[in-house]
């Protein structure tokens, strides 16, 4: 198997030959007998059963619950390659936290003509209650992912930016967990960067974001909506991995001025909680008053400086697509730079210049909804049937100012492992960045999703995808 000039290999040149950063992990895989990887491929999957990493599928008649495929086949990123990308992700991510901090303060950014209001006006992922306050230490996106994309040797695009509550971040972890359990001795041979300490950074991160008024060590809880959500399986885990409790809104009240968790000594105060529940049932007597999820009162002792909230409410507001389009123009506001890691090109259909354009060439562009995620309300239209190709036309005539468009890209490739051997497959790559007030700390990995059939592109979970181990070599 080969790679070829329209789509990168990452494996593979265009000769054949084996790329320097694979060169020992493949010296390895040729020296294994085929039937033994068969077997340790099916022991794999047998260990996440056993451990339960499974995620729920929404919108189906019986929500079901499914196993996530993992491919035992690494996906290797240089050191060179990881230095650059580390510097582009940590120029966004600081871009992306004074964004925030603008927004929901003296919006310098619209008053100079840079950022249209209208991307405010009636958004739901801006809070008005945030206007004007500023979270401890002055961090919004406490945890970020940042979805990569490659089409070449040196070619990396911002796909997507994660700043709400990202998810994914376990896989990484039991991925690397489960290689090593199956090919001790692959790690004597290939030097390879930890990704092990990831619960102890981020517990350290979120400490170093406790409010003033915490007293001695932070205590740190991890606030889930329950069992029955689809990432429950990660909220459990982190919380174990760090040392966290795992709380539900039922297990909180506020307690003198401060939040606290039921305990059997009676409530205690929380100093930091990472919410993995939406802005909008965070807090009954704020939000939605029919949630249960979260906390009566909560955004009151926020507001008082009397918690931390990771990552903060409001900061949906740079998940937005439309949003995600002018990062390059955020990008040079805020850092004075010019964006070291490109966004992929993109048309906002609210112009009609730019709609006109989407509608003329519909059968080779993505279209995605500005709020969309998960795979989910978009369209692939080199795959599109007509029908759903004239279904989204009416979408876009009818709201075009919820929509972007971008062209269908080539996306870098990986082999993964079948009965037949190597075959490739196209995938993305999503680090995890932790944001403290002096230090943003970039994990030597991420979650690299792969899409298993042939020729597809959609990597996510949700959509019939898996996922690899990362490996970030050392110098």
């Amino acid at each position: 198997m080969t790679g070829t000039a329209e789509t990168f290999d990452e494996m593979f040149d265009p000769t054949g030959e084996v790329r320097s950063g694979y060169a020992d992990y493949c010296v390895w895989y040729d020296e294994q007998e085929v039937d033994l990887l068969r077997r340790k491929h099916k022991e794999a999957e047998a260990s996440f059963r056993r451990t339960g990493i499974t995620f729920n599928v929404y919108g189906e008649h019986d929500a079901e619950e499914r196993l996530i495929p993992f491919d035992m086949v690494p996906r290797i990123i240089t050191a060179r390659e990881w230095r650059r990308l580390t510097r582009g992700i940590e120029q966004r991510v600081s871009a992306l936290n004074a964004f925030i901090h603008d927004l929901y303060h003296r919006q310098e950014i619209i008053r100079s003509g840079r950022l249209p209001q209208r991307l405010l006006t009636g958004n739901e992922a801006w809070l008005a209650n945030m206007v004007g306050f500023t979270p401890p230490g002055g961090v919004y996106t406490h945890i970020v992912g940042i979805d990569l994309v490659r089409t070449g040797p040196d070619d990396f695009f911002v796909l997507e930016d994660n700043a709400r509550t990202p998810s994914g971040v376990s896989y990484m972890l039991e991925n690397r967990e489960t290689m090593m359990v199956m090919f001790p001795e692959l790690f004597t041979r290939v030097p390879v960067a930890t990704v092990s300490d990831y619960p102890r950074r981020l517990a350290r991160s979120l400490a170093a974001c406790a409010p003033k008024m915490t007293k001695g060590k932070p205590t740190i809880a991890v606030l889930t909506p329950g069992i029955y959500n689809s990432a429950y399986y990660e909220h459990a885990f982190l919380a174990d991995q760090m040392g966290a409790e795992l709380v539900e809104g039922c297990d909180l009240r506020v307690v003198n001025g401060r939040v606290a968790m039921r305990t059997t000594m009676g409530y205690e105060p929380i100093d930091v909680l990472y919410r993995r529940v939406d802005d909008e049932f965070l807090d009954p007597l704020t939000f939605n008053p029919d949630s249960v999820l979260g906390v009566p009162g909560i955004m009151d002792v926020y507001r008082s400086g009397g918690i931390t909230i990771a990552n903060a409410p409001g900061t949906g507001i740079a998940d937005d697509k439309a949003i995600y389009s002018f990062m390059p123009e955020i990008v040079e506001f805020y850092t004075g730079e010019k964006p070291l890691l490109p966004n992929v090109e993109t048309h906002r259909c609210a112009d009609p210049e730019s709609l006109k354009y989407v509608l003329d060439n519909l059968e080779e562009l993505v279209v995605k909804e500005v709020h969309g995620s998960g795979g989910y309300g978009m369209l692939i239209g080199p795959t599109a049937s007509k029908k759903e190709i004239r279904h989204f036309r009416h979408k876009l005539e009818s709201k075009p100012e919820n929509y972007i468009a971008q062209p269908t890209l080539a996306l870098s490739t990986c082999p993964i492992f079948t009965n037949k051997g190597l075959s490739p497959r196209h995938l993305d790559l999503r680090p995890f960045v932790l944001v403290s007030p002096d230090n943003v700390e970039i994990v030597p990995g991420g979650l690299t999703r792969v899409a298993l059939k042939k020729g597809s592109l959609v990597v996510n979970s949700s959509q019939g995808g898996g996922t690899k181990d990362t490996w970030v070599l050392k110098d």
